[in-house]
């Protein structure tokens, strides 16, 4: 999986900024919301139906970066014989936006939240994305709740899906979960994150997979000229990580089965593109047997180590090619993998920022329940 955040500092006339807005201006990028939106999302805040399943008594709790307002996920994590059960909680957003409402129909303009260095555009409005819709500490919340059982090498052993009302306990960000972690301070649902992360990983690596960890890149503004740090990402990130793509291909496998649905597919890279990046592993000082596979690779590098992240940033080349494929009534596709997953998967775990996540939200829970998916979702498919 590639992750890969840039950020600018500085004040809003800064050149960089006003290039950046003009960017914006140039390529129609919307600068608000429509009065029917917000009005129709003010109205929806204010109402969503309650799901009939009550999850509110299981302590969640959420993990993302410092500030982050639109929450999509909140986790809880607990033992289940030599094994462990994995509850990740989704933001509803179907319970909020009525299909070919005003709201509905801006979403589908936007598709996604848009992150430019200086700001992000957000897929929603501010009263569902980051309040009413976002899994905030001590309030309750409709969610698509996902619980995963694990063996004790971190195989999936069954899935169930439904939607609920949840309530996040603690609002964590990476660091400070990290530190807890590493002290032994940490509760056990974030305590478990190490192990059941690491287990992850290692079923990540005997399949094939990968994940890049390339470092974050921050812009910063000295003597009137601009300069680039980085950050490392810390093990936390991408364990929580972890937790994402297991419930993504969980949600695969789901739709697969029933026949309907849409994946999140990459074909495997051309030959070209590995011997090319052999080449640049070579130049760099990176050591790359011809008998070891690119996946063991890259799990051995250190993005704290410069020229292993200058590598892994070049190994982004091999992701290329991504899209969405959509089939139905039994018709599988060609492609069902993704080529960086090794595996079925589909994005279904941010759906306050991506559209497509809120169709795979409700394609499986029609699969777990043996339900015809609904109209609305079978009617947007194609587009």
């Amino acid at each position: 999986m590639l992750s890969r955040r840039i950020r600018v500092t500085g004040a809003p006339e800064a050149p960089l900024r006003a290039a950046l807005a003009a960017l914006r201006a140039r390529l129609g990028v919307p600068e608000g919301f429509p009065p029917e939106v917000g009005e129709e999302a003010e109205r929806a805040a204010k109402s969503p139906p309650p799901p009939s399943y009550d999850a509110t008594d299981l302590p969640f709790f959420t993990l993302d970066p410092p500030g982050s307002p639109d929450l999509d996920q909140a986790t809880h994590l607990s033992r289940r014989g030599t094994g462990y059960r994995v509850r990740y909680a989704i933001a509803d957003v179907a319970a909020f936006v009525a299909p070919g409402g005003a709201l509905d129909a801006e979403a589908q303009r936007r598709v996604n939240t848009l992150y430019f260095p200086d700001e992000r555009v957000p897929l929603h409005p501010a009263v569902l994305s980051e309040d009413a819709a976002s899994l905030l500490p001590g309030r309750t919340r409709p969610a698509v709740l996902w619980t995963i059982d694990l063996d004790a090498e971190g195989r999936a052993l069954a899935v169930e899906v439904r939607r609920a009302l949840v309530r996040s306990r603690a609002r964590l960000d990476y660091a400070g979960a990290q530190r807890a972690i590493d002290a032994g301070t940490a509760e056990e649902p974030v305590a478990l994150l190490r192990e059941i992360g690491r287990a992850r990983e290692r079923q990540e690596a005997a399949r094939g997979g990968i994940s890049l960890t390339v470092p974050e890149q921050e812009i910063t503004e000295r003597d009137h000229t601009y300069a680039l740090s980085y950050r490392a990402p810390l093990p936390a990130e991408t364990w929580n990580a972890q937790l994402s793509l297991l419930t993504g291909m969980a949600a695969a496998d789901l739709m697969l089965a029933r026949g309907t649905g849409i994946l999140r597919t990459l074909p495997p890279a051309p030959d070209g593109a590995v011997a090319r990046l052999r080449r640049t592993a070579r130049a760099l000082g990176i050591d790359w047997p011809h008998h070891v596979p690119y996946s063991a690779v890259i799990s051995a590098l250190d993005p704290r180590v410069p020229h292993h992240a200058a590598f892994l940033q070049e190994c982004t080349t091999l992701l290329r090619g991504a899209g969405y494929t959509v089939f139905r009534d039994g018709a599988l596709p060609a492609i069902t993998t993704h080529a960086a997953m090794a595996a079925p998967y589909t994005h279904c775990t941010a759906p306050l920022r991506r559209l497509a996540d809120r169709y795979a939200l409700e394609l499986s829970l029609s699969a777990a329940s043996n339900d015809p998916p609904p109209d609305w979702v079978l009617a947007a498919l194609d587009a």
